[in-house]
């Protein structure tokens, strides 16, 4: 669809193969692509940028969580890791992740920076270096805290919680404007209060000059020597996946954002690009989450409010985050405990209930990114290490903690090998007492790094510290998997400071 000088495909618009040229082909349009070809035509490159998903409308969207998970995540929303079961859900929609996260918005704090430049050989990436890619981005998107009249209850009770506990905590920053505290951040924000990706950096690369091809797989990193020349594929029937016609994007460089699981698998099928290291695919961190709910005796009304509205990160130094947590009732019901009967009692007191949730730095916990044969879905070897167990535990303990605090009756941690349900502080000193397995604890892991990590050493790294690879002269990566390490707090804000460094990097060298 070409109007108004705006060139923006979908599935419908190709009845050919598809051949063009351009200073730069983007691969991929969430948090770090979007970023990244906006920046690009902002300083006068023609640009590609290439979405296997389809746009959606605010029309399109659906409530219901299953069918929702279907339609805008990879596998259906049924991706897992394998060794250490835990879900892990990858957008593919325009926007990827931004579309359907929380919005939440947080700089990676300075002692992580500082940490990652003395263990990875980095010397421009501390606070100091990333301050204005962050300020600019914040701007941009208006960035800011959640205004108190839509946090709703559940939001406020874990405020009070923390108060009376002396617990440092605020609202959550978010990429918002006018949210209304719908609580759908998980099936797409039908009254365009969240800034994702599709309805601001993508628009304003569109009116820049941009062309972005949605349904369009990438499946081959094209090269000669140490310089990419473009990437080529096939355009995809919007969610199943059906190839139709074959395209070429021939350019002057490539950036991948494809994600951290998507683009070591990519370099893998172009001819194991960039890997000269050793370490594509590998150094694969999560932020393993486990969540708890307290039943109150009055209503709560979870469904109300920001989807996640405060955090506290007070325990950010012991390895762990908190956050408040809302999910459609038919997700949230996978992970209560029973069946029948039981789980309709339990669903019944949804209205009377709060959900939080703990985000651990297991920093120890490393796993890596395999193809599979015949496909370009990744396998995932990832293990909770035994020794990060214990802080998931202990981060429980604490929302345990919060939840009697703030007046709850009983609190359900979903840990296997204990209670089902806590009535009191006494009982919840079972989280800390107790021995738990990896496998006694419901995880779940959205965030995702480190596949591609950067580094100062060429033989220890897959790019530099401007998202360069290595190992060629004009291939970048720009997305979560160039993380060196786990970075503490959610994600996206940092991957679009990076993302705008490596943007005005690639500039100048044109």
């Amino acid at each position: 669809m070409r109007e108004n000088g705006v060139d923006l495909r979908v599935f419908a618009d190709y009845d050919r193969d598809v051949t063009e040229s351009v200073d730069v082909a983007v691969v991929g349009s969430g948090p770090g692509g979007a970023v990244v070809a906006k920046e690009l035509v902002d300083a006068g490159l023609r640009v590609a940028l290439l979405e296997e998903g389809p746009p959606f409308t605010p029309d399109e969207y659906r409530v219901d969580g299953g069918i929702s998970m279907a339609r805008t995540m990879r596998e259906g929303g049924l991706r897992a890791t394998v060794g250490t079961v835990m879900p892990t859900m990858q957008a593919i929609c325009l926007g990827g992740g931004s579309l359907v996260n929380s919005a939440i918005c947080n700089r990676t704090p300075d002692f992580v920076l500082e940490s990652w430049c003395e263990r990875f050989g980095l010397k421009h990436t501390r606070a100091a270096d990333l301050a204005p890619h962050y300020d600019a981005v914040g701007e941009y998107l208006g960035i800011s805290q959640t205004p108190e009249n839509v946090l709703g209850r559940r939001n406020l009770l874990f405020r009070d919680g923390c108060r009376a506990l002396g617990i440092d905590s605020e609202p959550i920053a978010r990429n918002v404007r006018g949210c209304r505290g719908s609580g759908e951040c998980f099936t797409g924000c039908r009254s365009r209060a969240k800034q994702s990706m599709d309805i601001t950096y993508v628009p304003d690369a569109l009116r820049g000059g941009a062309s972005v091809l949605t349904s369009a797989r990438v499946e081959m990193v094209r090269t000669s020597g140490r310089r990419a020349t473009g990437v080529a594929g096939h355009i995809v029937a919007p969610f199943s996946g059906r190839p139709s016609h074959r395209f070429r994007i021939d350019a002057r460089a490539v950036v991948l954002a494809a994600g951290c699981m998507a683009t070591p698998v990519l370099l893998a099928r172009s001819g194991d690009l960039a890997n000269r290291s050793g370490q594509a695919g590998r150094n694969l961190q999560f932020h393993p989450g486990v969540a708890a709910m307290g039943i109150f005796e009055e209503r709560v009304d979870p469904q109300f409010g920001a989807t996640q509205g405060y955090q506290s990160k007070h325990f950010l130094r012991d390895g762990y985050k908190l956050e408040t947590l809302w999910a459609p009732p038919a997700v949230l019901a996978v992970r209560m405990p029973g069946s029948g009967h039981a789980l309709k009692q339990r669903l019944a007191e949804v209205p009377f209930a709060a959900i939080w949730d703990a985000i651990g730095s297991c920093n120890r916990s490393v796993g890596r990114v395999v193809p599979r044969r015949g496909s370009l879905d990744p396998r995932l070897d990832w293990r909770l290490h035994p020794e990060d167990t214990p802080l998931l535990a202990h981060a429980l303990h604490t929302l345990a903690e919060i939840f009697f605090a703030a007046g709850a009756k009983t609190v359900m941690p979903g840990v296997h090998g204990i209670p089902e349900e806590l009535h009191s502080l006494d009982e919840a000193r079972i989280l800390r007492t107790h021995p738990i397995r990896p496998g006694d604890l419901v995880l779940g892991g959205n965030h995702a790094f480190c596949t591609t990590r950067m580094h100062g050493d060429p033989a220890q790294g897959v790019v530099d510290e401007l998202g360069r690879c290595h190992d060629f002269d004009n291939l970048y990566i720009a997305d979560s998997g160039v993380f060196p390490q786990c970075p503490s707090v959610n994600p996206m804000w940092t991957v679009m400071a990076l993302a705008r460094r490596t943007a005005h990097a690639l500039a100048g060298a044109h």
